[in-house]
C-alpha cells in the first residue's frame, strides 16, 4: 500500500536530534528527506561512534543514533555563508513541501529561511522548528539543549528524583525525540489544513512547551495550588502497592497496583504471605497508607527471597500489574518487542547489517520504517541539485569551491 506521505519532499536543515527524528518519523511514512549539512564534516552527531561514549569494546563503524534519526534522508553538503549555496538551497525548496529546521530565528532570518521569507516565496509551505524556548519572548534566540530546555527548566529534572537525593541528568535525546513527534504532529495538521484551504503554515515547536505537556500532571496541580510537588518516597510512599522493590540477584521490579484494594489479597497470596492480608494495620488503603513505612518493609523482605525469572511467573500468575526494571541492554531481546516489531534491520553499505529504533507508532496494513540507512554526507548533492533544476556550471559553481571532508 501507498504511504501516508508518498509524494512529499522535506529539506531539513538541522543538527544533532530532535528536527532530525522529526525527519526520520516523515521518512518512515515516505517523504523524501534531504538532509542540508555543513562542510567540511557534516553535523558533529554523525562523527560520534560507540565507543566514544563508553561502549569500549565495540567496534561498530557508525554512529547507532544517528542512523535512527537520519535513516532514510539523502544528503547534501551546502555552505550557507556563501550566496550560490543560500540560492541553490532555496531551489530545492521550491520543489518542496515542507521544511523543518532548529536554526535559532536569527539565523533563520541571516539566512533567508524565516517562515516569513520561505512562505511568502512559497505560500502553500508547511515550515516547521524546533527550538529551546519558542519564537517569542525575550529568549527566542537563547541556545539550548533538551537537558536545559526540557529537562532542567521545565522542573523536570527536580521532581524527577525521590526525596532526599539530588537532580540527575536525563539519557540522551530523551526530550528531543518528545520533540519530534510534536513536530510531526503539527507538520501533518498543517498539511491536512493546507489540503483543506490551500495555504501554508509555520509550526512551532519549543523543549520548554514540550516539557511542560509531558509533565502536565505535576504543572496542572502545581498552577492550581502553587505548592511544592511532593515527592516519592520509596521507603514510606502513599500506596505500597505502587512502587519499586528490589529483589534477589541485584534486580528490581516495579509494581503498579493504583488500585490498591483490588489487588492487596492477590499480592499477599502471591508472595505467600496471607498474613499480611489480615493485619490490621493494612487493611484497606488509608491502613496501609498510614502504616506505608512497615508495609514496606515488608514486602522488601518478601521480594527478597526470589530472584527476578522466579517471581515473574507467579506475580504474572496472581494478574498482578508490575513489570521487571529491565537493564537498557536486556530491551532489544524483551519478547514483546520482538512480537511487535519495535525494532528492526538496516542494511549497510560500510558498516552491515544493523538493528535500529523503529518508528513510533503503527497503522493497520501499512510497514512503516523506511529500510534506507542515512545516506553518506554529501552522496546525494548531484542528484538533488539536478532535481532543483541547476545545471551542471551551476552545480560547480555551488560544490566546486567547498573544502572537501
Amino acid at each position: 500500500m501507498q504511504l501516508p506521505l508518498e509524494g512529499v519532499r522535506v529539506v531539513e536543515v538541522a543538527t544533532f536530534v530532535a528536527v532530525p527524528a522529526a525527519g526520520a518519523m516523515l521518512a518512515d511514512l515516505g517523504a523524501d528527506v534531504i538532509k542540508v549539512e555543513v562542510p567540511p564534516r557534516g553535523e558533529i552527531y554523525r562523527r560520534t561512534r560507540p565507543r566514544y561514549m563508553g561502549y569500549a569494546d565495540c567496534d561498530f563503524s557508525e554512529h547507532p543514533p544517528f542512523q535512527m534519526d537520519n535513516r532514510g534522508k539523502r544528503s547534501i553538503m551546502l555552505d550557507l555563508t556563501r550566496l550560490e549555496a543560500r540560492d541553490a538551497l532555496l531551489r530545492v525548496i521550491d520543489g518542496a513541501e515542507v521544511v523543518i529546521t532548529n536554526l535559532l530565528p536569527a539565523r533563520r532570518q541571516k539566512y533567508g529561511l524565516d517562515h516569513g521569507s520561505l512562505l511568502a516565496r512559497h505560500p502553500r509551505l508547511i515550515v516547521g522548528a524546533i527550538s529551546g524556548y519558542g519564537l517569542g519572548g525575550d529568549e527566542a534566540d537563547r541556545p539550548a539543549f533538551d537537558y536545559s530546555a526540557y529537562w532542567a527548566r521545565s522542573g523536570l529534572m527536580d521532581t524527577m528524583r525521590d526525596e532526599g537525593l539530588p537532580p540527575s541528568l536525563q539519557r540522551p535525546g530523551v526530550g528531543d525525540h518528545a520533540a519530534a513527534m510534536n513536530l510531526v504532529c503539527g507538520i501533518l495538521s498543517a498539511l491536512r489544513l493546507r489540503d483543506a484551504d490551500g495555504r501554508g503554515r509555520y509550526v512551532d515547536v519549543s523543549l520548554l512547551q514540550t516539557a511542560l505537556h509531558i509533565a502536565g500532571n505535576d504543572l496542572a496541580n502545581a498552577l492550581v495550588t502553587r505548592e511544592p510537588t511532593p515527592r516519592h518516597d520509596r521507603a514510606a510512599p502513599p500506596n505500597p502497592l505502587w512502587n519499586s522493590y528490589p529483589v534477589a540477584g541485584d534486580r528490581w521490579i516495579m509494581l503498579v497496583m493504583i488500585e490498591s484494594d483490588r489487588y492487596w489479597p492477590r499480592l499477599c497470596k502471591a508472595i505467600d504471605r496471607p498474613e499480611l492480608e489480615t493485619d490490621p494495620r493494612f487493611a484497606g488503603g488509608l491502613a496501609r497508607a498510614a502504616h506505608s513505612g512497615a508495609l514496606v518493609t515488608e514486602l522488601e523482605t518478601a521480594f527478597a527471597e526470589r530472584t527476578l525469572d522466579a517471581w515473574r511467573p507467579r506475580l504474572d500468575a496472581a494478574g498482578l500489574i508490575w513489570a521487571p526494571v529491565n537493564r537498557m541492554e536486556e530491551v532489544p531481546d524483551d519478547p514483546q518487542v520482538r512480537a511487535m516489531g519495535y525494532v528492526y534491520e538496516l542494511d549497510h553499505p560500510t558498516a552491515g547489517r544493523f538493528e535500529t529504533v523503529g518508528p513510533p507508532f503503527r497503522i493497520d496494513g501499512l510497514t512503516l520504517g523506511t529500510r534506507r540507512p542515512a545516506s553518506a554526507l554529501d552522496a546525494d548533492a548531484r542528484a538533488v541539485l539536478r532535481d532543483a533544476g541547476l545545471d551542471e556550471l551551476e552545480i560547480e559553481r555551488v560544490l566546486g569551491d567547498r573544502p572537501k571532508p
